[in-house]
């Protein structure tokens, strides 16, 4: 069966309707609806059904969901297996958030480097569409973010708070200020800032990375919500400033892996962000 089929199933059960598949794969509508229709025809069975809401997995197509992904995931470990360095026995891929990866996953490649010197490690930063895509198609073994989707045939599991602290750099500014920049981390957090700042007015400044809005902090001023672990070396520098009762917001960072993988790199690498999951819990 030609991969490019199996591949363009999974995107749109992911994206949940063919236009949006069409743009993610960057190939038309029609493309997407003759390479399902070839699918179906070939397997004689109806993949989705589709409706005013998109495309809806049928039960075969839920069926077939673990087939398309083993076939892709087979495919990708060949090209791992084959450009694999000498001396290596395994490659393992994360995908995580960048606000991640300041602080905490370094941690887990020095873990893993000890715990597994002969695994190689794929590492990405990626948002969370295209990372629940590359745990769907297969190219990504770990997936490390804030608000991830459900997905058949995948385990989500929660890693660790972190905590939002209200910072600036000039705390006889006031707040808010002028310079403020909102991040976006995602619907919780803006249901809880709306709850607690009900009369702060539309941001002026936004950003959907968070080390984006610290570097225009540390470089023209303002203040903004961070996680702690993100701000805590320049507060103690004296950089930045907690602004004094403000409130504080969890954000929930959740680790994303297939369920039914047997792969013991899989688990031991689970188990290295787990023990290293409590020992940042246990700073904060």
């Amino acid at each position: 069966m030609d991969t490019e089929l199996a591949r363009t199933f999974l995107m749109v059960a992911a994206t949940g309707n063919f236009v949006a598949a069409a743009s993610r794969l960057h190939v038309t509508q029609s493309t997407v609806s003759a390479r399902i229709h070839t699918l179906e025809t070939t397997l004689g069975a109806r993949l989705f059904q589709r409706g005013r809401n998109g495309a809806e997995l049928t039960p075969s197509g839920k069926r077939f969901m673990r087939h398309a992904k083993h076939l892709v995931r087979t495919v990708e470990q060949a090209v791992h297996d084959v450009g694999l360095p000498q001396g290596f026995r395994d490659v393992l891929t994360l995908s995580g958030r960048i606000a991640v990866w300041e602080g905490f996953l370094p941690h887990w490649v020095a873990w893993m480097r000890e715990a597994a010197p002969d695994v190689s490690l794929r590492l990405e930063i990626g948002f969370e569409a295209d990372i629940m895509q590359g745990l769907i198609e297969g190219s990504v073994d770990i997936g490390v973010m804030y608000t991830p989707t459900s997905r058949t045939g995948l385990t989500v599991e929660p890693l660790f708070d972190e905590t939002l602290l209200l910072v600036a750099s000039d705390l006889e500014r006031g707040w808010p200020d002028e310079g403020y920049i909102h991040i976006d981390w995602g619907p919780e957090f803006h249901a809880q800032f709306s709850d607690h700042h009900p009369d702060v007015p539309p941001p002026t400044l936004v950003a959907n990375i968070g080390w984006l809005g610290v570097q225009q902090l540390l470089a023209y001023g303002g203040s903004g919500y961070f996680p702690q672990r993100l701000v805590r070396h320049y507060i103690e520098a004296g950089q930045l400033w907690h602004v004094p009762d403000s409130p504080q917001f969890k954000l929930p960072a959740w680790m994303v892996f297939p369920r039914d993988s047997d792969s013991a790199t899989l688990k031991g690498a689970l188990d290295g962000l787990r023990t290293l999951a409590r020992e940042e819990q246990a700073r904060t």
